[in-house]
Protein backbone atom coordinates (compact mmCIF):
# COMPACT_ATOMS: atom_id res chain seq x y z
CA UNK A 1 0.00 0.00 0.00
CA UNK A 2 1.26 3.34 -1.08
CA UNK A 3 0.10 7.28 -0.04
CA UNK A 4 -1.41 8.52 -2.86
CA UNK A 5 -2.58 12.04 -3.80
CA UNK A 6 -5.36 12.46 -6.35
CA UNK A 7 -5.98 15.87 -7.89
CA UNK A 8 -8.73 16.13 -10.41
CA UNK A 9 -12.14 14.14 -10.32
CA UNK A 10 -13.77 14.99 -13.39
CA UNK A 11 -15.53 11.99 -14.78
CA UNK A 12 -12.19 10.76 -15.50
CA UNK A 13 -10.24 11.33 -12.54
CA UNK A 14 -13.23 10.22 -10.13
CA UNK A 15 -13.14 6.71 -11.09
CA UNK A 16 -9.56 6.35 -11.16
CA UNK A 17 -9.40 7.40 -8.09
CA UNK A 18 -11.60 4.93 -6.45
CA UNK A 19 -9.58 2.18 -8.53
CA UNK A 20 -6.81 3.24 -6.95
CA UNK A 21 -8.30 3.41 -3.19
CA UNK A 22 -10.49 -0.42 -3.56
CA UNK A 23 -8.29 -2.53 -6.23
CA UNK A 24 -5.35 -0.94 -5.44
CA UNK A 25 -5.64 -0.66 -1.77
CA UNK A 26 -3.81 2.46 -1.41
CA UNK A 27 -4.20 5.35 1.40
CA UNK A 28 -5.79 8.53 -1.11
CA UNK A 29 -6.30 11.76 -0.54
CA UNK A 30 -8.14 13.87 -3.26
CA UNK A 31 -8.22 17.85 -4.20
CA UNK A 32 -10.90 19.01 -6.68
CA UNK A 33 -11.55 22.90 -7.38
CA UNK A 34 -15.12 22.04 -6.38
CA UNK A 35 -15.26 20.80 -2.93
CA UNK A 36 -18.73 19.12 -2.88
CA UNK A 37 -16.77 16.53 -5.58
CA UNK A 38 -14.73 15.55 -3.23
CA UNK A 39 -17.20 15.38 -0.60
CA UNK A 40 -19.04 13.05 -2.74
CA UNK A 41 -15.74 10.47 -3.72
CA UNK A 42 -14.90 10.41 -0.14
CA UNK A 43 -18.59 9.38 0.75
CA UNK A 44 -18.17 6.81 -1.49
CA UNK A 45 -14.95 5.60 -1.45
CA UNK A 46 -13.34 6.62 1.79
CA UNK A 47 -9.87 8.66 2.33
CA UNK A 48 -9.46 11.87 2.49
CA UNK A 49 -9.60 14.88 0.93
CA UNK A 50 -7.54 18.43 1.17
CA UNK A 51 -8.18 22.08 0.69
CA UNK A 52 -4.98 22.04 -1.75
CA UNK A 53 -3.02 20.31 -4.11
CA UNK A 54 0.33 20.82 -2.06
CA UNK A 55 -2.00 20.21 1.34
CA UNK A 56 -2.42 16.71 -0.74
CA UNK A 57 0.37 15.90 -2.27
CA UNK A 58 2.16 16.74 1.48
CA UNK A 59 4.24 12.99 2.14
CA UNK A 60 2.61 11.36 -0.80
CA UNK A 61 4.65 8.56 -2.68
CA UNK A 62 2.44 9.31 -5.82
CA UNK A 63 0.59 12.42 -6.91
CA UNK A 64 -1.93 11.62 -9.51
CA UNK A 65 -3.45 14.35 -11.86
CA UNK A 66 -5.96 14.40 -14.02
CA UNK A 67 -6.94 18.12 -15.24
CA UNK A 68 -8.29 19.52 -18.25
CA UNK A 69 -5.40 21.19 -20.18
CA UNK A 70 -2.00 22.92 -19.95
CA UNK A 71 -3.19 25.84 -17.96
CA UNK A 72 -5.23 23.61 -15.47
CA UNK A 73 -2.00 21.74 -15.13
CA UNK A 74 0.27 24.38 -14.49
CA UNK A 75 -1.94 25.50 -11.46
CA UNK A 76 -2.11 22.43 -9.46
CA UNK A 77 1.33 21.57 -10.09
CA UNK A 78 3.48 25.10 -9.97
CA UNK A 79 3.39 28.00 -7.62
CA UNK A 80 2.01 28.15 -3.71
CA UNK A 81 -0.37 26.06 -3.21
CA UNK A 82 0.89 22.84 -6.22
CA UNK A 83 1.78 19.94 -5.84
CA UNK A 84 5.23 20.46 -6.26
CA UNK A 85 4.68 22.52 -2.81
CA UNK A 86 3.75 19.36 -0.82
CA UNK A 87 5.97 16.68 -2.50
CA UNK A 88 8.48 15.20 -0.66
CA UNK A 89 12.07 14.36 -2.56
CA UNK A 90 11.71 10.76 -4.27
CA UNK A 91 7.82 11.32 -5.08
CA UNK A 92 6.26 10.62 -8.04
CA UNK A 93 4.22 12.61 -10.25
CA UNK A 94 2.26 10.89 -12.21
CA UNK A 95 -0.12 12.93 -14.71
CA UNK A 96 -3.29 11.46 -16.36
CA UNK A 97 -4.29 14.54 -18.40
CA UNK A 98 -4.12 14.82 -21.79
CA UNK A 99 -2.02 18.42 -22.73
CA UNK A 100 0.86 18.82 -25.20
CA UNK A 101 4.13 17.20 -25.20
CA UNK A 102 6.33 21.02 -24.08
CA UNK A 103 4.05 21.02 -20.71
CA UNK A 104 4.57 17.35 -20.20
CA UNK A 105 8.38 18.20 -20.61
CA UNK A 106 8.34 21.22 -18.56
CA UNK A 107 7.13 19.82 -15.48
CA UNK A 108 9.49 17.12 -15.85
CA UNK A 109 12.50 19.26 -15.80
CA UNK A 110 10.47 21.02 -12.62
CA UNK A 111 10.75 17.52 -10.89
CA UNK A 112 13.71 16.84 -11.34
CA UNK A 113 15.35 20.38 -9.60
CA UNK A 114 13.19 19.16 -6.34
CA UNK A 115 14.14 15.33 -6.69
CA UNK A 116 10.97 14.55 -7.48
CA UNK A 117 10.02 11.28 -10.26
CA UNK A 118 7.90 12.48 -13.32
CA UNK A 119 5.62 10.65 -15.94
CA UNK A 120 3.08 12.08 -18.41
CA UNK A 121 0.67 9.80 -18.63
CA UNK A 122 -2.52 10.19 -20.51
CA UNK A 123 -5.43 7.46 -20.97
CA UNK A 124 -7.78 6.41 -23.53
CA UNK A 125 -10.91 4.13 -23.36
CA UNK A 126 -13.69 7.21 -22.25
CA UNK A 127 -15.26 7.01 -19.20
CA UNK A 128 -16.58 3.56 -19.30
CA UNK A 129 -12.77 2.64 -19.52
CA UNK A 130 -12.01 4.37 -16.69
CA UNK A 131 -15.06 3.45 -14.73
CA UNK A 132 -14.21 -0.28 -15.41
CA UNK A 133 -10.02 -0.04 -14.72
CA UNK A 134 -9.55 -0.78 -17.99
CA UNK A 135 -7.98 1.69 -19.12
CA UNK A 136 -4.87 2.19 -21.77
CA UNK A 137 -1.90 4.23 -20.57
CA UNK A 138 0.61 5.93 -22.99
CA UNK A 139 3.47 6.85 -20.40
CA UNK A 140 6.88 9.08 -21.22
CA UNK A 141 9.59 9.36 -18.65
CA UNK A 142 12.46 7.88 -17.84
CA UNK A 143 12.53 3.79 -17.23
CA UNK A 144 13.13 3.42 -13.45
CA UNK A 145 10.78 5.98 -12.37
CA UNK A 146 8.31 4.12 -15.18
CA UNK A 147 9.00 0.94 -13.27
CA UNK A 148 8.72 2.44 -9.78
CA UNK A 149 4.67 4.22 -10.77
CA UNK A 150 3.47 1.13 -13.10
CA UNK A 151 2.36 -1.35 -10.40
CA UNK A 152 0.44 1.76 -9.18
CA UNK A 153 -0.57 3.00 -12.46
CA UNK A 154 -2.00 -0.62 -13.12
CA UNK A 155 -4.82 0.04 -10.45
CA UNK A 156 -6.81 1.17 -13.23
CA UNK A 157 -5.65 0.22 -16.25
CA UNK A 158 -5.57 -2.46 -18.49
CA UNK A 159 -2.61 -1.71 -20.81
CA UNK A 160 0.34 0.39 -19.39
CA UNK A 161 3.58 0.86 -22.10
CA UNK A 162 6.65 3.42 -21.66
CA UNK A 163 6.70 4.77 -24.91
CA UNK A 164 9.95 7.29 -24.57
CA UNK A 165 11.39 10.35 -22.79
CA UNK A 166 9.19 12.80 -21.45
CA UNK A 167 6.06 13.95 -23.61
CA UNK A 168 6.20 10.88 -25.47
CA UNK A 169 3.05 9.88 -23.61
CA UNK A 170 1.59 13.28 -24.97
CA UNK A 171 2.74 12.18 -28.34
CA UNK A 172 1.37 8.93 -28.52
CA UNK A 173 -1.95 9.70 -27.59
CA UNK A 174 -1.99 12.36 -30.01
CA UNK A 175 -1.55 9.28 -32.68
CA UNK A 176 -4.79 8.20 -30.83
CA UNK A 177 -6.70 10.56 -31.22
CA UNK A 178 -5.43 11.18 -35.18
CA UNK A 179 -6.43 7.65 -35.51
CA UNK A 180 -9.88 7.97 -33.90
CA UNK A 181 -10.64 11.14 -35.69
CA UNK A 182 -10.48 9.39 -39.16
CA UNK A 183 -12.30 6.28 -38.15
CA UNK A 184 -14.80 7.92 -36.94
CA UNK A 185 -15.38 9.83 -39.65
CA UNK A 186 -15.58 6.95 -42.10
CA UNK A 187 -17.97 5.37 -40.27
CA UNK A 188 -20.31 8.50 -39.85
CA UNK A 189 -19.69 8.30 -43.83
CA UNK A 190 -20.42 4.81 -43.99
CA UNK A 191 -23.93 4.89 -41.84
CA UNK A 192 -25.22 7.77 -43.34
CA UNK A 193 -24.57 6.42 -46.88
CA UNK A 194 -26.40 3.12 -45.89
CA UNK A 195 -29.49 5.14 -44.57
CA UNK A 196 -29.44 7.08 -47.77
CA UNK A 197 -29.46 3.83 -49.98
CA UNK A 198 -31.74 2.09 -47.62
CA UNK A 199 -29.92 -0.53 -46.49
CA UNK A 200 -30.96 -2.16 -42.76
CA UNK A 201 -28.03 -0.61 -40.82
CA UNK A 202 -28.33 -3.12 -38.40
CA UNK A 203 -28.06 -5.98 -40.77
CA UNK A 204 -25.02 -4.29 -42.96
CA UNK A 205 -22.76 -3.82 -39.79
CA UNK A 206 -23.03 -6.88 -38.60
CA UNK A 207 -21.54 -8.47 -41.56
CA UNK A 208 -18.42 -5.64 -42.38
CA UNK A 209 -17.82 -5.42 -38.30
CA UNK A 210 -16.47 -9.39 -38.95
CA UNK A 211 -14.35 -8.26 -41.80
CA UNK A 212 -11.53 -5.74 -42.47
CA UNK A 213 -13.95 -2.70 -41.54
CA UNK A 214 -14.35 -3.66 -38.41
CA UNK A 215 -13.11 -1.15 -35.20
CA UNK A 216 -13.92 -0.60 -31.79
CA UNK A 217 -15.77 2.29 -32.80
CA UNK A 218 -17.84 0.49 -35.12
CA UNK A 219 -18.76 -2.14 -32.70
CA UNK A 220 -19.89 0.27 -29.71
CA UNK A 221 -21.29 2.83 -31.57
CA UNK A 222 -22.94 1.62 -34.47
CA UNK A 223 -26.11 1.33 -32.66
CA UNK A 224 -26.69 4.53 -30.42
CA UNK A 225 -25.46 6.61 -33.92
CA UNK A 226 -27.78 4.89 -36.19
CA UNK A 227 -30.69 5.77 -33.16
CA UNK A 228 -29.15 9.48 -33.38
CA UNK A 229 -28.41 9.27 -30.25
CA UNK A 230 -25.19 11.21 -28.75
CA UNK A 231 -25.07 10.97 -24.87
CA UNK A 232 -22.26 8.51 -24.42
CA UNK A 233 -18.86 8.86 -23.70
CA UNK A 234 -16.10 11.48 -24.79
CA UNK A 235 -17.40 14.89 -25.59
CA UNK A 236 -16.77 17.02 -28.42
CA UNK A 237 -15.63 19.95 -26.68
CA UNK A 238 -13.06 17.27 -25.23
CA UNK A 239 -11.99 15.82 -28.77
CA UNK A 240 -11.81 19.67 -30.28
CA UNK A 241 -8.65 20.15 -27.25
CA UNK A 242 -7.54 17.20 -28.44
CA UNK A 243 -7.18 17.84 -32.16
CA UNK A 244 -5.98 21.26 -31.61
CA UNK A 245 -2.92 19.87 -29.52
CA UNK A 246 -2.76 17.13 -31.89
CA UNK A 247 -2.64 20.53 -34.70
CA UNK A 248 -0.24 22.67 -32.60
CA UNK A 249 2.12 19.55 -32.63
CA UNK A 250 2.26 18.57 -36.13
CA UNK A 251 2.57 22.38 -37.04
CA UNK A 252 5.79 22.41 -34.85
CA UNK A 253 7.41 19.25 -35.72
CA UNK A 254 6.11 19.33 -39.99
CA UNK A 255 3.68 16.50 -39.91
CA UNK A 256 0.90 16.71 -42.50
CA UNK A 257 -2.34 16.12 -41.04
CA UNK A 258 -4.94 16.83 -43.72
CA UNK A 259 -7.83 14.16 -42.59
CA UNK A 260 -7.24 14.93 -39.08
CA UNK A 261 -7.21 18.78 -39.66
CA UNK A 262 -10.55 18.20 -42.21
CA UNK A 263 -12.62 16.03 -38.98
CA UNK A 264 -11.24 18.87 -36.66
CA UNK A 265 -13.22 21.61 -38.84
CA UNK A 266 -16.35 19.27 -38.73
CA UNK A 267 -16.31 18.60 -35.05
CA UNK A 268 -16.63 22.63 -35.37
CA UNK A 269 -19.76 22.15 -37.13
CA UNK A 270 -20.89 19.92 -34.60
CA UNK A 271 -20.32 22.74 -31.96
CA UNK A 272 -22.03 25.48 -34.11
CA UNK A 273 -25.35 22.48 -34.20
CA UNK A 274 -25.57 23.02 -30.26
CA UNK A 275 -23.47 19.30 -30.09
CA UNK A 276 -20.54 20.67 -27.34
CA UNK A 277 -21.26 17.85 -25.74
CA UNK A 278 -22.53 15.00 -27.76
CA UNK A 279 -19.97 12.29 -27.82
CA UNK A 280 -17.80 12.12 -30.82
CA UNK A 281 -20.05 9.53 -32.98
CA UNK A 282 -22.26 12.98 -33.56
CA UNK A 283 -19.96 13.27 -36.93
CA UNK A 284 -23.49 11.00 -38.35
CA UNK A 285 -25.64 14.09 -37.14
CA UNK A 286 -23.46 16.58 -39.10
CA UNK A 287 -24.31 14.58 -42.67
CA UNK A 288 -27.59 13.42 -41.58
CA UNK A 289 -28.59 17.26 -40.77
CA UNK A 290 -31.11 18.18 -43.92
CA UNK A 291 -30.26 20.95 -46.12
CA UNK A 292 -33.02 23.68 -46.09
Amino acid sequence: MAKVAFIGLGVMGFPMAGHLKQKGGHDVTVYNRTAAKADEWVAKFGGRKADSPAEAARDADFVFTCVGNDDDLRSVTLGETGVFAGMRGGAVLIDNTTASAEVARELEAAAKEKGIGFIDAPVSGGQAGAENGVLTVMCGGDEATYDKARPVIDAYARMVGLMGPAGSGQLTKMMNQICIAGVVQGLAEAVHFGKQAGLDIEKVIEVISKGAAGSWQMENRYKTMNAGKYDFGFAVDWMRKDLGIVLTEARRNGARLPVTSLVDQFYGDVQQMGGNRWDTSSLLARLDKKKP
